[in-house]
């Protein structure tokens, strides 16, 4: 792994901006997120903006040191909101910290939401990165998907945003019940001809709560089976490659590093963020080096409420003990192509024996003091991590 790969010392300087914007036209069933019905809520999305720049205000005061590199608009479904509220809580954070000359903003949308003139709204906002959640190109997927748009509706989007924003990604979704190879493939190819630089392939999976998790247990359909998804897995990882995706994180590709999601890139090297609107959270090391673990209200009505009382969103902000910060370390930062440095994960006091075992039989790899799971590993990297975890001592 080469220096420039890496996160750069005093990196910890640097944050991220969260913000949740919690409203769906539809709730998907595979979605486990903090969201709600859009319709009918145009007053509470007003004072809810307003709650958020309140919000934001007040957190940014315990972090203006430092500097402030990505704003990520999550949801939900952010492309609901109105251009001028994206506009204003860009504003109001570039006028609270100092921020890098190529700020990253980067915002999630839906394909029924690719008016061009609305897109174009969003650029001027100062979005840089549309996050587009395609999920399919094929209408039968998406139908059972619950996606509200069909394959030439995000075609259309994916060629609108393309000329908009400097940055483009795509979400695609794999696994489906009876899924095979050949439909994969089928679906990738179609995807990669949308020209994306940056593609974020993500496993279906019943989420506890959601639609899918009580259609299984009512024996509707079954999910694919582990072989079968890792099989789909290695020929994503196959494809995506060949197009010139690097598979950076353990389900997200990028052709080149400029490319690759710095907001997410802050999730998984550790870094710092603030996390604003309802149920968003947060992590911020304080004066004295302690990483603390942060969360807003999580009901819109509760969130704008907290705001209005105590002038701030959060209803939690605790300290993180030096192992629970390195067991985040470690699940987090083995899901990258870069790995995570050993010496983060001294705390946990992992087994040696357990990282010689694992590197073993080809699924970890020890580099230049880091631990990087193998491409044989990411495969089961959920059962790597647990096992590290459990074998921790601590310490």
């Amino acid at each position: 792994m080469t220096e420039a790969a890496r996160p750069a010392r005093g990196a910890g300087r640097d944050i991220g901006l969260y913000v949740h914007w919690p409203y769906c036209a539809r709730i998907c069933p595979y979605c486990d997120f903090n969201v709600v019905r859009h319709r009918g809520r145009g007053d509470e999305a007003a004072a809810l903006v307003a709650a958020i720049l309140a919000d934001l205000r007040a957190q940014a005061a315990g972090a203006r040191r430092r500097r402030l590199v990505s704003i990520f608009f999550g949801g939900g479904t952010p492309s609901l909101m109105d251009a001028a509220a994206v506009s204003a809580i860009v504003e109001s954070a570039r006028g609270l910290f100092t921020t890098t000359p190529d700020l990253e903003v980067t915002l999630e949308a839906n394909p029924t939401d690719a008016e061009a003139d609305r897109f174009a709204a969003f650029a001027a906002a100062g979005v840089t990165r549309l996050s587009l959640g395609v999920q399919s190109l094929h209408d039968a997927d998406l139908a059972f998907l619950g996606r509200n748009h069909d394959a030439a509706a995000a075609r259309r989007a994916a060629s609108v945003a393309a000329r908009v924003f400097p940055r483009l990604s795509i979400d695609l979704i794999y696994a489906l019940p009876g899924q095979t190879l050949a439909d994969w493939r089928e679906r990738l190819e179609a995807a990669l001809s949308l020209g994306a630089e940056h593609v974020s392939a993500y496993q279906l999976t019943c989420e506890p709560g959601t639609a899918f998790e009580r259609a299984v247990r009512r024996g509707e359909w079954a999910p694919s089976a582990a072989d079968t998804a890792a099989a789909l897995f290695e020929t994503t990882q196959e494809m995506l490659g060949e197009a010139g995706l690097e598979p950076y994180e353990v389900s997200n590709h990028a052709r080149g590093s400029g490319a690759q999601s710095r907001h997410n890139l802050i999730y998984w090297r550790g870094a710092d963020y603030l996390g604003v609107g309802p149920g968003a959270h947060g992590r911020l090391t304080d004066d004295v080096g302690t990483r603390r673990a942060r969360l807003t209200a999580k009901k819109v009505a509760d969130y704008i409420a907290q705001v209005e009382a105590t002038g701030a969103g959060l209803i939690e902000d605790e300290p993180l003990s030096a192992a629970e910060a390195a067991l985040e370390r470690l699940l987090m930062g083995l899901r990258t192509l870069e790995g995570v440095a050993l010496g983060e994960l001294a705390p946990l006091a992992i087994d040696r024996q357990e990282i010689g075992s694992l590197i073993g039989v080809g699924l970890l790899q020890q580099s230049d003091g880091r631990l990087v799971a193998t491409r044989r590993g990411r495969v089961v990297l959920d059962r790597i991590t647990l096992d590290l975890a459990r074998s921790a001592r601590q310490g």
